[in-house]
């Protein structure tokens, strides 16, 4: 059941500083509560904690949107099919779903830094790999190696923030951390198409092992233990597989968990798609297709803050949820009508557009899922964050070759993935989570 009380950072037990905890501290010493230094003190740690987390959280989208611009040139240099090149980001999906499955138990067990510091070293040895790979098949193989290793990223981070906040505070941080992650996706392609500029796709993966070993410093340097030993799991595989078994067990835990899967898996067909859709369908450049994909990363971080400074505390986070994924449901159909012809021939800006609400619908349905689900976990944090993130990013995997299906020249097949995931997402959450029966 969820979780009642302020947030967890509170607890004296917890090893990281939080703007909470620097609060409670000085009340415990005496300093006056208005005291100048400790606000300042709590701002920031706070800022510090959350520019670390966003780094974590933003590794992912940044290793594959970095990528994007590339995909073409990857299918000429190594002179393989657009299908074949595309499951590059398929193996990197796939292997930051498996990873989170082991990362999250192990989390729960030895704690939050140890594993994370582990996954970091291992991804950017994977990373300065993926420079020299000479074929697709390696470049597929050690692309799984990195989504493996980046995996840690992912899931400790979401388990971080269950470890310090709780209820309408953690759906806030959620909210704050798309902001900070979702400077990547739009950087990222426009990272990639300014580094082909100057050298081809292999430097994009030269300038991506340069960042894995910042974010590991700064890993090493400012991100401490968030889980106390007494809280830690003790049992082995048998007992993590039991822990997994029981969250699944909770059907609204598990509806919120398949309805953000298959939002994201909405999300990830566009990432796989939109390459060739604006590139080769609309004859746009990979400058061009940057500048969209930035823009629509600009809309779902607009609407994501929407919702964790405006809408959290004031509606509930299941109307905001429900509404989110109604704009998915009519984006997405608006999208198959359009690239279908039922409208005749469309040019970029109106496809753009449609994919651009898409796209910032994400804001409002992304935070809140993982809040609502983690809210009904206690202390198994970090095997609930890899029930998430797995399930996310396996439907994401599976969706993202099925938009090249009918080949480079339509993007018929991405408008019908975006309109089944989505139609989905909204039939487990109501299905499923049922939010009328129950305070939200």
């Amino acid at each position: 059941m969820p979780e009642s009380g302020a947030s967890r950072a509170q607890q004296e037990r917890t090893h990281i500083s939080t703007p909470r905890t620097v609060a409670a501290e000085s009340a415990s010493t005496g300093t006056p509560p208005g005291n100048p230094a400790a606000t300042d003190a709590a701002r920031r740690t706070g800022l510090l904690v959350t520019l670390v987390l966003g780094g974590l959280t933003a590794l992912p989208p940044l290793s594959m949107d970095m990528y994007l611009p590339a995909l073409p040139a990857v299918t000429e240099s190594l002179q393989a099919p657009a299908a074949t090149v595309q499951l590059t980001l398929t193996a990197c999906l796939t292997g930051m779903a498996l990873g989170q499955v082991v990362v999250g138990p192990m989390s729960d067990r030895w704690g939050r830094r140890r594993p994370l510091l582990l996954g970091m070293i291992i991804y950017v040895v994977a990373t300065a790999i993926c420079v020299f790979a000479p074929t697709t098949e390696l470049l597929i193989g050690f692309r799984l190696l990195q989504g493996l290793a980046g995996a840690a990223g992912i899931v400790i981070a979401r388990a971080v923030v269950r470890d310090m906040y709780d209820g309408v505070e953690m759906a806030r941080f959620f909210s704050t951390l798309m902001l900070i992650s979702g400077v990547a996706p739009i950087v990222a392609p426009l990272i990639g198409g300014q580094v082909l500029r100057f050298t081809d796709w292999r430097g994009i993966f030269a300038v991506l092992t340069v960042v894995g070993v910042v974010l590991t410093l700064v890993v090493w340097k400012w991100l401490h233990e968030t889980l106390p030993p007494q809280d830690r799991h003790t049992g082995g595989i048998g007992d993590a597989l039991r822990t997994m078994r029981g969250l699944l067990t909770d059907r609204v835990f598990t509806g919120y968990m398949i309805a953000g899967s298959l939002a994201f898996a909405a999300l990830f067909s566009y990432v796989s798609a939109s390459p060739f859709v604006v590139q080769e369908i609309y004859g746009a450049s990979p400058q061009t297709f940057s500048l969209l994909f930035g823009i629509n990363s600009v809309g779902l971080i607009v609407v994501g803050q929407i919702n964790g400074r405006m809408l959290v505390g004031r509606i509930s986070l299941d109307k905001a949820l429900a509404f989110g994924l109604s704009v998915i449901v009519l984006a997405a159909a608006a999208l198959l009508l359009m690239t279908s012809g039922v409208f005749g021939h469309v040019g970029l800006v109106p496809v753009a557009a449609g994919l651009f609400v898409l796209m910032s619908a994400m804001g409002l349905a992304m935070p809140n899922t993982n809040a609502q689900a983690l809210m009904r976990t206690k202390h198994a944090a970090g095997s609930a964050s890899a029930l998430l993130g797995t399930s996310s990013f396996l439907i994401g995997a599976v969706a993202s070759p099925l938009v090249g299906i009918a080949g480079e020249g339509t993007a018929v097949p991405m408008a019908v993935v975006q309109l089944v995931c989505a139609v989905g997402a909204m039939a487990c959450f109501l299905g499923l989570c049922r939010p009328w029966q129950r305070v939200s």
